[in-house]
């Protein structure tokens, strides 16, 4: 490896480094974001919990029906697997627009690339920890709430996707800023994920076919939340899935920050 190779990775690594010790600013930032999104509105972020608890209650009873499942073991599934995917489409949607969303900010003020990807983590973070009030009023309702075991595999869960959501808003802001045309595309593969994932339909309704439901990693990302939430665990294979992943995921991001980190303020 030569002199300037690993000068422009030990670059990308103290930006990763540097990045997270801003946490004073994205916590800041993300806050804030939110702030004005929702500025003057006497509800705040609760109109989205407000809008995704009238779709649980619209799915919620129609897809019981349809599918002929109790009431009490459907809706906290539902809620729980609606809130958890709420948050990934967020993330993925929101981290195309990593860096083109704070154009200005990138072109006025010299900070690390990854205080950005914080900032979407961060503030999509906010909006789950709103929407989580539906989860724990169903469960209040139908079932019981979650014992300390799932309570403790539910903060590892959240922090694996603290993990993940970093290197996939670096990622995507990275790639969506190159190719303009990805962000439209990745909205609608989303869309596409978002029925062929077991979030309003049952795993048990493929019965024989688990193989199927396992090659989706989309699945094991719900599951990781979505278990705990309604007093169960994650199975190994979806803690296997997702420590892959992670590992993974941010073993692609380094190689790919580290080749083209420079490039995005000329690419913006």
């Amino acid at each position: 490896m030569s002199f300037h190779t690993e000068a422009q990775l030990k670059l990308a690594l103290d930006d990763v480094r540097q990045g997270f010790a801003r946490s004073d600013l994205w916590l800041l930032l993300g806050w804030n974001d939110i702030r004005q999104k929702f500025r003057r509105s006497l509800l705040g972020p609760f109109w989205l919990t407000i809008s995704t608890a009238i779709m649980l209650v619209a799915l919620g009873f129609v897809y019981a029906a349809l599918f002929k499942m109790d009431l009490k073991q459907y809706f906290p599934f539902l809620a729980a697997g609606i809130v958890t995917w709420s948050l990934i489409s967020s993330l993925v949607i929101e981290g195309c627009q990593t860096f083109i969303g704070v154009e200005p900010m990138i072109k006025q003020v010299r900070l690390p690339f990854t205080v950005h990807a914080f900032r979407v983590v961060w503030r999509n973070m906010l909006v789950f920890f709103h929407n989580v009030v539906i989860v724990v009023v169903v469960v209040l309702i139908f079932a019981k709430l979650p014992g300390l075991i799932p309570l403790l595999c539910l903060l590892v869960g959240l922090a694996l996707f603290v993990l993940n959501g970093v290197w996939l808003c670096l990622l995507l802001g990275l790639i969506c800023t190159r190719y303009r045309d990805m962000p439209p595309m990745v909205a609608s593969l989303v869309q596409l994920v978002f029925f062929v994932t077991p979030i309003i339909w049952h795993p048990s309704l493929l019965a024989g076919r688990q193989r199927i439901i396992n090659f989706n990693p989309f699945h094991h990302f719900i599951e990781l939340l979505r278990a705990p939430m309604i007093d169960t665990l994650p199975t190994a294979v979806t803690w296997a899935a997702v420590l892959g992943i992670t590992l993974g995921g941010w073993a692609v991001t380094v190689l790919v920050f580290w080749r083209y980190r420079r490039r995005i303020a000329y690419w913006i």
